[in-house]
């Protein structure tokens, strides 16, 4: 029985204009610089410590840049729901350090758990500082995450992401629980990264609603377009570990494959292939110690056949879709077009 993946429909003049994704997340960080910068001192500030290895690992992190998406979205959707910063109002910018550091909590676990040895093109902490300092220094941003939310001292923003963290750890472990398993279905797949990836963008723009007194309707809109967001960037991310060159990718190229994670590519070229094809996925997936030098460029001329990135790349764009739909109730603003722009070009991280 094959996988059915619905293909993006051909794209609009409109859609045509929309920039590429690094040009939509610049123009979005452009557009919240002083928010931004207020937000990496305070990173800074707070990764500060007398055990001098922590310091030391933390700007390893920094060095590394990153995106700062989770950031710029609980900036974009305090904004767009009419929070206005100032001398007495500077609350985004603690709930916007909290948020990356519960994400940098998780790569630097998440590298240890997968024993990756990059992350953004430079080697990952683990691989510099070895796993139990990744662990310990992750645990520590935590922990800094929760003195961050004291001193905020709002239910609701402890609520949202207390209950993000929990997701975070289920994702991770569900992906573990479905890794070499070839068995894995479409549904099971899109449960794991919602976990791991959507939930921490769907509270990065609640928190932001929340932040600016948003009304239910509005805070719930923001949350949608954060899910879907997520989504959208995980499946693409998802889709450029077997199609991407390893500057492009950040990371190691055919990682997913290696460590036999269940990504859309394989479940789709799995569910269509020959039986001869089956028995390449058994053997390289669920008993991935088996797996030669060769069998990389044979799983991806396997998802060529398929055509499962194209599809793959669909499924995002459904996602990036909905994250759009979303923004149709909330007001008007050249912020609320950067954050479409943002979604709409998910998908376009892979040209």
């Amino acid at each position: 029985m094959g996988v059915t993946v619905n293909l993006p429909e051909k794209e609009s003049a409109a859609s045509a204009a929309v920039p590429d994704a690094e040009a939509a997340l610049a123009a979005l960080a452009d557009c919240l610089a002083d928010d931004m910068l207020a937000c990496n001192n305070e990173i800074i500030a707070r990764m500060q410590s007398n055990v001098p290895l922590i310091p030391q690992l933390a700007a390893h992190l920094v060095a590394a840049g990153g995106k700062r998406l989770r950031p710029l979205l609980v900036f974009a959707a305090a904004r767009v729901a009419g929070y206005q910063p100032g001398p007495q109002a500077m609350r985004h910018v603690g709930v916007a350090a909290c948020v990356e550091f519960i994400h940098t909590a998780t790569l630097l676990h998440d590298d240890v758990v997968d024993n990756s040895l990059l992350r953004r093109g430079r080697a990952s902490a683990n691989a510099v500082f070895g796993n139990k300092a990744s662990v310990l220094v992750g645990d520590f941003l935590f922990a800094r995450s929760f003195q961050i939310l004291t001193a905020d001292g709002s239910l609701p923003v402890m609520a949202i992401l207390s209950a993000a963290s929990a997701t975070l750890a289920e994702g991770e472990v569900m992906q573990m629980t479905t890794q070499n398993d070839l068995s894995t279905q479409i549904d099971s797949y899109l449960k794991v990264i919602y976990g791991k990836t959507a939930a921490l963008f769907a509270a990065a723009c609640e928190c932001g609603a929340v932040i600016a007194g948003a009304d239910p309707a509005l805070r719930e809109a923001l949350r949608e377009y954060g899910a879907n967001l997520g989504m959208a960037f995980q499946i693409v991310d998802d889709a450029l570990d077997y199609s991407a060159s390893q500057s492009e990718l950040g990371k190691t190229v055919g990682d997913d494959f290696r460590e036999g994670k269940m990504t859309l590519p394989v479940i789709i070229a799995h569910s269509e292939g020959t039986e001869e094809e089956r028995a390449f996925w058994l053997r390289t997936i669920e008993d991935c110690e088996s797996q030669t030098d060769e069998d990389l460029d044979r799983a991806l001329s396997l998802i060529a056949r398929t055509d499962a990135i194209s599809r793959t790349l669909g499924k995002a764009a459904e996602f990036a879709a909905k994250a759009c739909k979303a923004l149709e109730t909330v007001p008007d603003s050249p912020l609320r077009t950067l954050l479409m722009n943002v979604a709409l070009s998910a998908e376009r991280r892979h040209r």
